[in-house]
């Protein structure tokens, strides 16, 4: 017993024997049941005590079975169905109570009057079967079951076997039949009573029915089934089971309108399920599209994913050019067929040119109709293997680009569905080829401008040896911001310089150029340091505001052995020297781009055979890497490295994986060795 509940002490352990003589003797089901109260006295539930005969025959379980168990653990659809409710109400309140209810589960079927009667600290409970009452209007219950049947939905009828002389079942009379019965019957109850329904059938279901409900009697077997009548297409939901020795009690309902419902859910569903079979292809095909990159891997995708998602079993794609269609993509296609599609005039009947210059697809379902499209055998291109085919326009934001044909063995009706589907096919097809066209042209371009904004040759330094390499991060299109600079300004003079533009794009590109060209004429015209950039900032607030940039600009000083240094937001180069490699102390400025910004330039000394490092932020640094991290790593390659040329110094750095792993920025590096601190020439 769970905690906190006890059985209640109210009423007696043992049913007293006049009390057991007196529901013994009652023809009907009764019980004897006493309260399960929680720790607060709370009904929680019912124990059963005692059952008569009537009512375990009624249950058809023993007695023995059922005695001294809760009725949650019997019955555990009294909590939800409200009987458990109303017996607590009945102990409670100490007032009797009725309920008709109908049960259809293992234990308990069919119609019940239930009386239920306050017993110490329980109650007795009478339970009537409806369904065993005399139908006649002398007993109350079954007057309420004239009235309940008369107000139900289904029609009912109670049908009793007339036998030949041989005792064979020949004919069933209408002992009574319900209001709704006779109404879905054509006729009224005063035409069905008394009368056979073999001898006065009501309809052709009458004589069909007979077989069976003589089975039903001989039997006792239930039989229930949809019958169709014939003239008027209405389905008929029929229950018959036998009451007594001779009698059948029959239901029967109109259930057209709910077998028509039926039919209308099952196409829906078949129609969703065939929606969702295409929505997979497409997202088959889209996921396929979008990883495809270049224009051969969108056609590659078109053939390995569009086709066989699409169904068919050749595929081709034909690019408009100038008057003409070419074609670039064939998969599935016969070697001749492939020859004549090379290259199509704009004017040929082949539907494909047609639907280039509408932009209209058009479907074609047969070969007739095919060979119906192109009237002159001897310019019409072959149908190959194919019996369908569907020609559908390769449009994307208003460009029609091509044709794409989608080649079927066999003929095909293409239904409103799969002209959607196949749309969708050719749109995203069509959207990933002009985006990798457009990727493709891109490609060119940023190739030619990174070579164009870096400087191509460098200028040779007296007394100085310079090297430098740039690692593009971004790939495709994109242009990365960092660049590099080697200024002659004089014949002892030259200015060293790295920076990087926020950002990888043409745009951050474009902008690195502006500063590139800034810088070398500020250099040139032999503004200090601190002024170049100064003036740099003012060029970039003028002309890009939007724009950010970090840059070291170190003037170098060959015959005095000296440099003057200006940071813009950049990290500080790192000068070796003396068997030690540090990053220089100069006090950096704000990046360029930056408003009412000051800058202030530093001179350092340049012992013979030093080395200096400019690089960008990228060798040393990202989200994942501290920048004094990258810093050290940066200071423990250049001191280990066994010379201090400037190229090997470069690929050493490169070589000894200082920063992060795998990288995600441009990385810029510029090293330069002074040998020589004497005067030019």
């Amino acid at each position: 017993m769970p905690l906190g509940v006890r059985m209640s002490t109210g009423a007696p352990e043992a049913v007293s024997p006049d009390l057991r003589a007196l529901l013994e003797a009652d023809p009907h089901g009764c019980a004897l049941a006493r309260a399960v109260r929680a720790g607060d006295g709370d009904i929680v539930d019912f124990t059963l005590i005692y059952l008569n005969e009537a009512g375990s025959r009624f249950l058809e379980r023993p007695a023995g079975e059922l005695i001294g168990r809760t009725y949650r653990q019997l019955w555990p659809e009294t909590v939800t169905d409200g009987s458990l409710e109303l017996y607590r109400r009945v102990v409670r309140d100490r007032v009797p109570a009725a309920r008709t209810v109908y049960h259809d589960r293992a234990s308990v079927s069919g119609h019940f009057e239930f009386r239920v009667v306050p017993f110490g600290d329980g109650f007795v409970a009478r339970f009537v079967d409806l369904s065993k009452l005399t139908l006649g209007s002398q007993t109350e219950g079954g007057s309420r079951l004239y009235d309940a049947l008369d107000a139900a939905f289904d029609g009912f009828a109670l049908l009793r076997a007339v036998r030949d002389d041989t005792g064979t079942i020949v004919d069933f009379t209408r002992e009574w039949v319900n209001q709704i019965g006779a109404k879905l019957a054509g006729r009224i109850v005063e035409d069905l009573l008394g009368r056979g329904i073999v001898e006065h059938p009501s309809g052709p279901t009458d004589i069909e029915l007979f077989p069976n409900l003589r089975a039903v009697v001989e039997t006792g077997d239930t039989w229930q089934r949809q019958l169709t009548v014939p003239d008027t297409a209405q389905v008929w939901q029929v229950k018959a089971a036998r009451v007594g020795a001779a009698a059948v009690a029959v239901s029967y309902r109109d259930i057209t309108d709910q077998v028509d419902q039926q039919r209308q859910l099952e196409q829906s569903v078949a129609q969703a399920r065939a929606a969702a079979v295409r929505t997979n292809a497409l997202q088959t095909v889209t996921a396929a599209l979008a990883a495809a990159g270049t224009p051969d891997e969108v056609y590659l995708a078109m053939g390995t994913v569009v086709r066989p998602s699409a169904g068919g079993q050749g595929l081709a794609v034909l690019l408009t050019e100038p008057g003409r269609l070419v074609l670039r993509y064939h998969a599935g296609y016969e070697e001749h067929v492939v020859r004549q599609l090379r290259e199509l005039s704009l004017s040929h009947p082949y539907p494909a040119t047609g639907v280039a210059r509408t932009g209209q697809p058009r479907y074609l379902s047969s070969p007739q109709e095919f060979t119906a499209a192109q009237p002159d055998p001897a310019s019409a291109i072959s149908g190959g293997g194919r019996s369908a085919w569907a020609f559908l326009p390769l449009s994307s934001g208003g460009q029609i680009l091509g044709t794409l044909v989608i080649g079927y063995r066999q003929q095909r009706d293409f239904d409103d569905d799969e002209r959607a589907n196949l749309m969708a096919f050719s749109r995203t097809a069509a959207q990933a080829l002009q985006r990798a066209l457009l990727y493709q042209a891109q490609l060119s371009i940023a190739a030619d401008l990174q070579r164009a904004l870096l400087p191509a040759v460098l200028p040779t330094l007296p007394g100085a040896r310079h090297a430098v390499r740039y690692l593009p991060w971004t790939q495709g299109s994109d242009v990365g911001g960092d660049w590099y600079d080697v200024i002659q300004i004089s014949v002892d003079r030259a200015a060293l310089v790295i920076g990087d533009v926020a950002g990888h794009s043409p745009q951050a590109a474009a902008t690195m150029g502006q500063l590139r060209s800034a810088l070398r004429a500020y250099a040139a015209a032999g503004y200090p340091p601190a002024e170049v950039i100064r003036r740099a900032n003012e060029h970039l607030l003028r002309y890009e505001p939007q724009a950010m940039a970090t840059c070291c600009y170190l003037e170098l000083h060959l015959s005095e052995g000296t440099a003057t240094v200006v940071l813009a937001g950049h990290p500080p180069p790192i000068l070796s020297t003396g068997g030690r490699a540090a990053p220089l102390r100069v006090k950096p400025g704000p990046p360029l781009g930056t408003r009412r910004a000051a800058y202030h330039d530093q001179v350092i000394a340049l012992p013979a055979g030093c080395s200096l490092v400019l690089y960008t932020d990228g060798l040393i640094e990202d989200h994942r890497y501290t920048v004094d991290r990258g810093l050290s790593e940066l200071c423990q390659a250049i001191h280990a490295a066994p010379v201090l040329d400037p190229e090997e110094l470069v690929e050493h750095i490169l070589c000894t994986g200082v920063g992060p792993n795998p990288r995600s920025d441009d990385v810029a590096i510029l090293a330069v060795t002074i040998d020589d601190l004497g005067p030019a020439g």
